[in-house]
């Protein structure tokens, strides 16, 4: 393995997946690496939304494999032998182990960057030179001089001006971890992947859960097949979905809130949460004064090893806008590092990413994608129910599906998209034939389980076959 040839000086602006991530990494090759962050090592991602908002999810899940229980034959009885109807969400019990969690989370992360001897520090950064970076503290400032400097200072909730977050009634995502209570009705704006992710997981815990997309399906983003099934499951369930409706403004009325829409249609409810996307934080970093690029957006421009316009600057994560997966910042991270301090490095490539969308199913996606392989007729497709799989029969499963995309004579895999429950361990092994280049004939001839839902996977794979002179 390479590594420096002598102790360089790093610095990270900011503590989540991509500043951590790269410390590591730093540290392992040598250097002397300070992380600057003031919210906290793990950032939003550990700490107010990848890991809160999924355990959030997880608690959700587990209420409403109670109610799938019932269709097994299993029920619950209370001592009396009367049977037991409802299960209730305590949230503010909910919501301490949340928090707990993340900060346990937080906790671990920051250890492991102590016992490799990285430094950590609490405040603020910004440059003052391409080379050196001023950090504001409780105790003063400090300018460390670095040769290398990755900005990994992540995004913060999108807020529009006609509806301003107050922590109680209006709320962003970051906010929603102080609620005592479940909503009684809950108006969520935004059916992009928080939005949707968030309402499904309210709904679950038992509020009365509207949802206002500005779009004809929810998660306008993904696989139009898989939002079909989620936004069906969302109505069967009892969601409100409002397609085609986009919000004028939101504001507190009496003990309420009232959404108002453009077409002037009021929707009341108890809590409006806010999910309309995400800002980088990259203003007031002195980026734009030491040349740094960014785009109008106000994202800083990478190329595939992370670097930015200026030598020596590296960026990492979502205020890239590269993808806003902690999964991407990590390995834009590690990336940074390692082409920096003069290890292998392997330049990103987006092609092999999976992401995943946590809702009920679950969507994982991997590679091109429906709309980019319908465009191109060198590529075939599959799509399979998984109600026809004997382990999702017993699973209770019926909703939900496993599509392949592969070149045609060649049956090179080019992705897959899958829509189950914990999807996002089911992707792996599509990820892998992805990355690797694998052919659908190599999936078809991989052993798996019986009964398993990744028998589908293979049987998709075999249908993709590839039949010569056709």
């Amino acid at each position: 393995m390479g590594g420096v040839t002598r102790t360089s000086s790093v610095v990270i602006l900011g503590g989540g997946p991509g500043g951590y991530e790269a410390a590591l990494v730093a540290a392992h090759l040598g250097a002397a690496v300070t992380v600057v962050d003031r919210d906290g090592i793990g950032g939003a991602a550990v700490l107010t939304d990848c890991v809160p908002s999924k355990t959030l999810i997880a608690t959700a899940d587990y209420l409403g494999g109670i109610e799938i229980a019932a269709d097994l034959g299993v029920h619950l009885e209370d001592h009396e032998g009367d049977v037991a109807t409802e299960t209730v969400a305590e949230l503010a019990a909910i919501n301490a182990r949340v928090l707990n969690l993340a900060a346990a989370q937080s906790a671990d992360i920051t250890a492991r960057l102590e016992e490799v001897g990285v430094r950590v520090v609490s405040g603020t950064g910004r440059f003052t030179s391409p080379s050196t970076v001023t950090v504001e503290t409780d105790a003063g400032s400090e300018d460390i001089e670095a040769d290398v400097v990755l900005v990994s200072t992540g995004a913060t909730p999108r807020v529009l001006p006609t509806a301003q977050p107050d922590g109680e009634r209006i709320l962003t995502w970051q906010q929603i971890y102080a609620l005592p209570d479940v909503p009684e009705r809950l108006v969520v704006v935004g059916s992009g992947v928080t939005g949707a992710e968030l309402a499904q997981a309210y709904l679950g815990l038992g509020a009365d859960v509207t949802l206002v997309s500005s779009r004809e399906l929810v998660l306008p983003g993904e696989d139009q097949d898989a939002a079909a099934v989620i936004e069906d499951v969302f109505r069967r369930r009892g969601m409100t979905v409002l397609n085609r409706s986009r919000m004028a403004s939101a504001e507190r009325r009496g003990d309420g809130v009232v959404v108002t829409l453009e077409d002037g249609r009021e929707v009341e409810g108890s809590h409006v949460l806010i999910a309309v996307g995400a800002v980088p934080n990259t203003r007031d970093l002195g980026l734009e004064e030491v040349g740094v690029e960014l785009s109008e957006s106000g994202h800083i421009v990478t190329d595939r090893v992370s670097r930015t316009s200026v030598r020596g600057i590296y960026a990492a994560g979502d205020c890239t806008g590269v993808f806003a997966l902690a999964s991407v910042a990590a390995m834009q991270g590690r990336t940074a590092m390692a082409h920096a301090l003069g290890d292998a490095v392997t330049p990103l490539r987006l092609s092999g990413v999976s992401a995943n969308v946590f809702t009920d199913p679950e969507i994982a996606t991997v590679g091109i994608s429906a709309a980019e392989a319908a465009d191109n007729a060198d590529v075939e497709a599959v799509m399979m129910p998984l109600s026809r799989n004997p382990r999702a029969k017993m699973l209770g499963i019926t909703e939900g599906f496993v599509k392949l995309f592969a070149y045609r004579g060649t049956g090179t895999v080019l992705g897959g998209v899958i829509v189950a429950p914990r999807a996002s361990e089911l992707i792996f092994p599509v990820a892998l034939a992805v990355t690797n280049r694998l052919s659908v004939d190599q999936v078809a001839s991989t052993f798996t389980v019986y009964p398993s839902l990744t028998g589908t996977l293979a049987e998709a794979a075999r249908r993709l076959h590839p039949l010569h002179g056709e």
